[in-house]
This record gives structure tokens, C-alpha cells and sequence, in this order.
């Protein structure tokens, strides 16, 4: 009977270890490019975060890990998540690509999620917000608010995404304010506030009284308070840091993508090689409040071609479309495809300069 019991005992404790280990939380992984901060591109993914987190709770287990470099160090971070048992590994920056793919063909039962690329597999699956949209929207206000007629562009990577941001901003610009010119100063990072700070006073001091950005801290913001000029925030709601300068901002809300990945996940329903690119009619892209500097007929503006777009009676690159060195190309009654606007390498007519190789 000793023997007996013993067993029994061993059993029940087995049994009981399954079932606990059963129960265990779902894990799900998070890179980011930068600091998460109190605002920017890695703080609304880190937004999107605490909404699964809210809504599963202790079902699952949600890590991440900020400030990873795109390349090796990347590659090692999604490595260790998968190598950890986690189910889904998001991955939020465009250089995170590759290092992503690599581990995923190690890890077939893992799901993987890149943001901003456009390199898919079996498990893994990209996304990306219609930026353009509401940079196209900001451009309005930006036109209609300068005075100079110069207005300045503190930009990351010469890539396609960048690029498209920059001139569809130009585009609205253009469409209320043919006068007025786009100067792009480039920094080569993702993050670096001294860098950005240097660039957008560099700018200013060329005459630009309403800046733009496409960076990931707030230095922007900060250098127009200072200078008593005007300033455009993007990714989140910039304005606590810079009440006067900060006029509206193109947001960027990752939430309901993360909720429904997440669920798919988690109930079995998860498939990958697919791409996602949402905008203004899913509410991924956003427009922050205007600071009340911005006259009412221009926040009427916004909003109507806000519904516009939505309609699908606007697109920011309609024709005619012509470069900065005056080639048409976008004929009149045309609209400029998916694929070409995700492989954009070209300035449009407005932005100052040649891009860089």
C-alpha cells in the first residue's frame, strides 16, 4: 500500500504541475527602436502594449525590451524571445526586417509581426499605418499658417517611408499655398535628440517658421517653443512640449491592430504572410487637437478633407503630379498605386533639393 500511495501521490502532483503549467500566461514580446518616453513613434507602440495587456490581463505576459539597435543586437533580442517559449514577437522598426525573417525560419511556430517592412513568410506578417494620410492633413494647416513661406522638415532615413511622409505633406501644403517651398534636413537616426535639435535650428535660421518631423524625440517641438515659431508633431500629441509652437500633430494609434493580433494568437486564429496598411478610415492614422492659434476655417479644411480621404474622393497623390525638376508623374485622372507609393524615391514639386542616394 506504501508503494501505492506513493505513486498516487506522484501522479497527483504531475497532474497538478500540467494543469499549472496549462494555466500559464500566453508571453508576448516587444522591440523597440528607442526609449518608450512620454510621446513618440516607440511611446504610441508601447500604447498599444498596455491596451492587450488591459484587455487580457493575467492571460498573458507581455515583455519588451526598448532602445535596441536595428541589425545584430536586434537579431539577439527577437532570438531570445523566441528561444523563451513566447508566442508572438512584435517587431516595430523598419531595420528590424531581416534580423526578424532570419529568426523566424528558426522559430516556424512562432508568430512574428514587423512593422514598416514589406519582406514576409510562413510566420511572419508586416504592418504599417497610412502615415500619409494625416501628413497630407498637417500639410494644410502648415500652409495656411506660414508666413515665410518656408517650412522646415527634420527627417530620419532617406527611405520610402520617410520620403512618402515628406511629400504628402508638401502635397497638402501645396494644395492651399502654391508659394510656399519644403526644406528636408536629414540626421541619419531614429532618435537623437542633439542632432534634431541642431537641424530643426538650422532650419529656422533659414527662415522656416513652421516645422515638421520625422524623428522620434520631441527636440523638434522644443527648438519652434523656443524660437517663437511653429511646429507640427508626429506619432503622438506633442504639444506639452511646446503649448505655443505645437499646432496639431499626425498620430499614429497602434492599439486595435495589437488587440486583434494578439486575439488571433491566442484563440488559434493567427495566420501569417499577410501585410496590413490601414489609415484614416480604420482611425490608425489620427490628427491630435489644434492649438487655438489655428483658425477655425482651416480646422473646417482639415476635417473636410479628413472625410474625403475617408471616401475615397482624395488621395493626397492624385494627378497632375509633378517632381522638383518639373517631370510629370502622375498624369491628370490618375492615382498613384500602393506599390508605387511604398517604393517613393523621388521628391515631389515643393521639397527643396535632391534626395540623398
Amino acid at each position: 500500500m506504501g508503494k501505492l500511495k506513493a505513486a498516487l501521490v506522484a501522479a497527483t502532483l504531475a497532474l497538478g504541475t500540467t494543469a499549472a503549467q496549462a494555466e500559464e500566461p500566453a508571453k508576448f514580446g516587444f522591440v523597440y527602436v528607442s526609449p518608450i518616453g512620454d510621446a513618440g513613434y516607440t511611446y504610441q507602440h508601447d500604447l498599444g502594449r498596455k491596451a492587450i495587456e488591459e484587455k487580457y490581463g493575467d492571460k498573458i505576459k507581455v515583455s519588451f525590451v526598448e532602445s535596441v539597435a536595428e541589425g545584430p543586437d536586434s537579431e539577439r533580442v527577437i532570438m531570445n524571445y523566441a528561444k523563451s517559449g513566447y508566442k508572438a514577437v512584435f517587431a516595430t522598426s523598419f531595420g528590424y526586417m531581416n534580423p526578424t525573417l532570419k529568426v523566424a525560419k528558426k522559430f516556424p511556430k512562432v508568430a512574428f509581426e514587423h512593422a514598416t517592412g514589406y519582406k514576409r513568410a510562413a510566420n511572419v506578417n508586416t504592418y504599417l499605418a497610412r502615415f500619409y494620410e494625416g501628413r497630407y492633413l498637417v500639410g494644410l494647416v502648415a500652409g495656411k499658417m506660414t508666413k515665410s513661406n518656408v517650412i522646415g522638415y527634420v527627417a530620419a532615413f532617406p527611405i520610402p517611408e520617410v520620403v512618402r511622409g515628406i511629400n504628402a505633406f508638401t502635397q497638402g501644403i501645396r494644395a492651399v499655398n502654391p508659394d510656399a517651398q519644403v526644406r528636408v534636413i536629414w540626421t541619419n537616426s531614429w532618435f537623437d535628440p542633439g542632432k534634431e535639435r541642431e537641424a530643426a535650428d538650422t532650419l529656422i535660421g533659414q527662415g522656416a517658421d513652421v516645422l515638421n518631423m520625422h524623428a522620434d524625440s520631441p527636440a523638434t517641438i522644443q527648438a519652434a517653443e523656443d524660437a517663437g515659431v511653429y511646429a507640427i508633431g508626429y506619432n503622438s500629441d506633442l504639444s506639452k512640449f511646446g503649448p505655443k509652437a505645437h499646432l496639431t500633430a499626425s498620430v499614429t494609434n497602434w492599439a486595435p491592430y495589437y488587440v486583434k493580433r494578439v486575439e488571433e494568437v491566442m484563440n488559434g486564429t493567427w495566420k501569417g504572410n499577410q501585410d496590413t496598411w490601414d489609415g484614416l478610415k480604420e482611425d490608425m492614422v489620427q490628427v491630435a487637437p489644434f492649438n487655438d492659434a489655428v483658425p477655425q476655417d482651416v480646422r473646417d479644411l482639415v476635417e473636410k478633407a479628413k472625410a474625403d480621404i475617408i471616401a475615397g474622393t482624395l488621395h493626397p497623390f492624385a494627378g497632375p503630379v509633378k517632381d522638383n525638376e518639373g517631370k510629370e508623374r502622375i498624369p491628370a485622372g490618375s492615382t498613384m498605386s500602393d506599390g508605387d507609393m511604398l517604393g517613393f524615391n523621388w521628391y515631389v514639386e515643393g521639397v527643396v533639393g535632391k534626395l540623398p542616394n
